[in-house]
């Protein structure tokens, strides 16, 4: 393909290529600091069609490209990108940002030929100064914070320290449009960065404490509802994801941080206009503040629970107990608040006792029917404590886009086999068809009408009808994992037919759909209305 000649340096683009399906923030700071000091941008969802990317950048004939990698498997994907821009004649220097190549930057610029450099921990000051470098043809690799290959070797310069006042940022560029349920927009937002947590399967703890700095900053609670008035009023946002890694709520510094946020936010009018989601651990839920954030707009609880079992938690280093977990669950329940929870149903010290008693947690927390149940495998990604235990005790498989191990009983990998293998036939928690995700969903549904449009007269009898379809579906997921798992720890049994378990959940998600359906087409012209006056 044929490029235009390059436009001074001074006045080409900056292209930032990463995933937008869900909003991403770090994008949106690199954007806006970028912006700030007078580079245009433009970001770039890697979902687009390939050729499409290099018909955009062969004719923006930017000054850089940066990749902003969220997961490490998609790393032959950025690379095999990189490489079709170069044969179509981008030339310009490739750059790339993330958990993953921060801390495996020798691995990463060994592994993807076409990158010349890797901007490492928060990128917003690096990224500016680099940018400013080529702009100027000034040399680069003198710069605080990157890594880059030369003359055969890769060399790391010394880390920048993290950004010591968030409320410096500006507020980030949101280049893609928001989700939307039921007629009201969602946008994702920040109100801190960082986590004090050591969970062993996690890297983010381990990107924060390498670099210089505090590892946990937090804005002003008045920045942050400043940031959400804004796009309430500007772009009609009216539900906010926070995608902190542990919303600050945890000890008394933070609590009272949280009662300042809830504060402000009636301050702002906008208490009984927004919704709003946190993420943060069972140790943190307390019913008193929690019912406050809730009656500030507070709809849903996400947190990491991650084990049933002892054992579990200890392997995870989730420094928690089985009973703070539930007593999370007990409280979120009583107060009425919704909540979602990720979980590992194996983890390299599991057993089938273990996986027997993470099935028991299951059923407890969500056999009435609150919320859909899942699970997952917990897998070693790199930068994490528990990948290094695994690779130093030889149980390390796989690569970096399919990292593994083997459990100590070998009846479990064939356990796990037939599971994987069975639930992605089923179609029960995974991708956007599946029961799980769809029930999810409609839950959240409820949820939005009940807090943001008018109270509808059959709510009630709705929801208990869509928690009757959860509970039955929850039971008939955990039931077939205990016989598949007793089924592989004696040997004797029959295997689940996977047609049949399959036609199971294409009919609860008929029924759950058909059901949903209805319930919005008998109150559309109460939910319009709702969303007119709102507008």
């Amino acid at each position: 393909m044929a490029t235009a000649p390059a436009a001074p340096a001074r006045n080409r683009a900056v292209v930032l290529i990463g995933f937008q399906k869900m909003g991403n923030l770090g994008l949106g700071y690199l954007s806006a600091v970028l912006r700030q000091a007078g580079f245009p941008v433009r970001v770039i969802d890697i979902e687009t069609p390939p050729g499409e990317i290099v018909k955009t950048i062969s004719a923006l004939q930017p000054i850089l490209v940066g990749f902003s990698l969220i997961f490490q498997y998609y790393i032959r994907r950025y690379g095999a990108l990189m490489s079709t821009l170069r044969e179509h004649g981008v030339d310009c220097h490739f750059t790339m940002g993330g958990h993953y190549p921060t801390l495996n930057y020798e691995q990463t610029l060994l592994s993807v030929p076409d990158l010349d450099s890797v901007v490492r921990y928060e990128g917003e000051t690096t990224l500016l100064e680099l940018v400013q470098a080529l702009a100027a043809e000034k040399p680069w690799r003198g710069i605080e914070g990157i890594a880059y290959r030369q003359a055969g070797a890769v060399t790391a310069n010394p880390p920048r320290a993290l950004a010591p006042d968030l409320d410096d940022l500006p507020f980030p560029d949101r280049d893609f449009s928001p989700m939307i349920i039921l007629g009201r927009k969602l946008m994702p937002i920040l109100a801190s960065r960082g986590c004090i947590r050591t969970c062993s399967f996690c890297s983010i703890h381990t990107f924060y404490r390498s670099a210089p700095g505090k590892v946990v900053r937090i804005r002003k609670a008045a920045e942050v509802v400043r940031e959400m008035r804004m796009l309430h009023d500007e772009r009609g946002i009216s539900i906010f994801l926070f995608q902190d890694d542990d919303f600050p709520i945890f000890g008394q510094k933070w609590r009272a941080w949280a009662n300042d946020f809830v504060d402000a936010l009636h301050k702002s009018g906008l208490v009984g206009k927004i919704l709003w989601k946190i993420n943060c651990r069972a140790d943190a839920v307390e019913p008193v503040l929690l019912t406050r954030m809730r009656d500030a707009g507070l709809y849903t609880v996400y947190m990491g629970l991650e084990s049933g079992n002892e054992e579990g938690l200890k392997t995870l280093h989730k420094q928690i107990s089985v009973e703070q977990n539930l007593q999370a669950v007990r409280i979120l329940k009583e107060i009425g608040l919704r909540f979602e929870f990720g979980f590992m149903l194996l983890d390299p010290s599991s057993t089938f006792e273990s996986v027997r008693r993470n099935l028991a947690f299951l059923r407890e927390i969500v056999g009435d029917g609150c919320t859909p149940a899942t699970f997952c495998k917990m897998l070693p990604y790199d930068g994490t404590p528990i990948k290094d235990d695994l690779a130093a005790s030889g149980r390390l498989k796989g690569d970096v886009c399919a990292p593994d191990y083997d459990f100590l009983d070998p009846r479990l990998n064939d356990f796990y086999k037939t599971l994987e293998r069975v639930v992605d036939v089923t179609g029960w928690i995974h991708g956007p068809r599946a029961l799980t995700m769809n029930l999810e969903w409609a839950h959240t549904e409820i949820a939005v009408i009940r807090r943001l449009f008018p109270r509808l007269p059959d709510i009630d009898a709705y929801e208990e009808s869509l928690r009757e379809k959860t509970a039955a579906s929850n039971e008939g997921l955990i039931a077939m994992v205990e016989a598949l798992a007793e089924l592989h720890r004696t040997g004797t049994g029959t295997p689940p037919d996977a047609s049949a378990l399959q036609a199971k959940c294409e009919a609860t998600l008929t029924s759950v759909t058909s059901a949903r359906n209805a319930f919005i087409l008998r109150h559309q012209v109460v939910l319009l209305k709702a969303l007119a006056l709102a507008a």
